[in-house]
């Protein structure tokens, strides 16, 4: 099987990557912004387990990256198995003071590729036929035709002022994959979407004691772990998932948040906007 991980070169991409390699004997088809890191994740992983990797840097902010992408497959006899759209981006600003070629950028990569590569590569799988019972990996519990995981963000049920951008594009990546999981998982093809809360990594700065007890009070999650979940999620066919008991438990209330916690929490991230 042939998998393809997008922002692979790092973070929760290369995760993504590692595990697929390591648990599922995955061969990978790795894209990324950062050429000479996608190299060396490439040869690493070939290296240590015993995979065919190949390395594809592309900038996927550009309107016609997907079809750019897909052609490549087409063109090299390159059949994706699964497919993990995890490439984004992000940051804290406010919306007018925020550069247009950003905005253009997160919109791009968030909303326009995914749902192209998701529409492209969805359609190719479903014109297959399942594989054997001896064509499958154990660990694959159904004979599918293919994979698709879309990452989004608990935060795509949060009216957040300095994330306005990011949050609406994770609503869209969260409506738009559990739709699509309708339509083609009659046809054979998994779509699921993860929806996690905070990611145990440095970006927020915290203090490591509190970075633990985040991970403890499982309102943060370690991006190991998180890649594990989904996997599994995406090889059983679940729709979505908020992996964490406390992030799961408080998603309703997001929607309902009061205007005068929302003002509150602009203020305390106003050190982050730039």
């Amino acid at each position: 099987m042939l998998a393809l991980v997008t922002g692979a070169s790092s973070g929760i991409g290369l995760q993504y990557a590692t595990q697929l390699a390591r648990d599922y004997h995955t061969d990978l088809l790795l894209v990324s912004n950062q050429e000479k890191e996608l190299q060396q994740v490439a040869k690493d992983l070939a290296a240590q387990y015993n995979v065919k990797t190949i390395a594809k840097y592309a900038d996927l902010s550009k309107p016609d990256s997907a079809e750019e992408l897909f052609a490549y497959c087409k063109e090299n006899k390159l059949d994706v198995d699964i497919l993990i759209n995890n490439a984004g981006v992000f940051f804290f600003n406010p919306y007018c003071d925020t550069d247009m070629k950003r905005i253009e950028l997160m919109l791009n990569l968030h909303v326009v590729t995914v749902a192209k590569l998701t529409r492209l590569f969805g359609e190719e799988m479903a014109k297959r036929e399942k594989p054997t019972s001896e064509e499958r990996p154990l660990k694959h519990r159904k004979r599918q035709k293919g994979y698709i995981l879309n990452m989004s963000s608990m935060s795509a049920w949060m009216a957040m002022p300095g994330i306005q951008t990011y949050n609406a594009t994770k609503a869209f990546i969260y409506n738009f994959s559990k739709s699509v999981w309708y339509e083609l998982k009659p046809k054979g093809v998994y779509v699921t979407v993860m929806a996690p809360g905070a990611v145990d990594t440095a970006l927020f700065g915290l203090a490591p004691n509190l970075r633990k007890l985040a991970v403890a009070l499982t309102v943060s999650i370690r991006p190991e772990k998180l890649v594990k979940k989904a996997l599994r999620k995406l090889f059983r066919g679940k729709k979505a998932s908020t992996p964490g008991f406390i992030n799961w438990l408080s998603t309703p209330m997001l929607k309902h948040t009061p205007d005068w916690a929302l003002f509150f929490a602009q203020k305390k991230l106003a050190k982050f906007q730039h």
